[in-house]
């Protein structure tokens, strides 16, 4: 019997800020692996692709407040970045100012 991911321990590397906002990152991330979990039996961010995150963010979401969604991207890009990942891939921005 395997035990179950620790978003806290996979998250602590990358969070900063007040007790309160590191507490509604991790909240916020175990609410998107669950989710995820539910729909794809991803348990883990590790085993996490792009399009689960966007699901998450664009569908699992749509029904929510704006501020809602603003606060559950910044702990999608503390995931993503956690992961190694480049934000601009998640966000959808070009890297290019031109």
């Amino acid at each position: 019997m395997s035990k179950p991911f620790d978003m806290a321990l996979f998250l602590s590397g990358v969070l900063s800020g007040s007790k309160v906002t590191q507490q509604r990152h991790l909240r916020q991330g175990r609410a998107m692996q669950a989710a995820i979990q539910q729909r794809w039996q991803r348990d883990n961010p590790w085993t996490w692709r792009l399009k689960h995150v966007r699901w998450f963010l664009t569908q699992h979401l749509q029904d929510h407040s704006g501020a809602t969604r603003y606060y559950y991207r910044l702990t999608a890009l503390l995931i993503w970045k956690r992961l190694g990942n480049d934000r601009e891939m998640l966000i959808g921005r070009s890297t290019s100012h031109r």
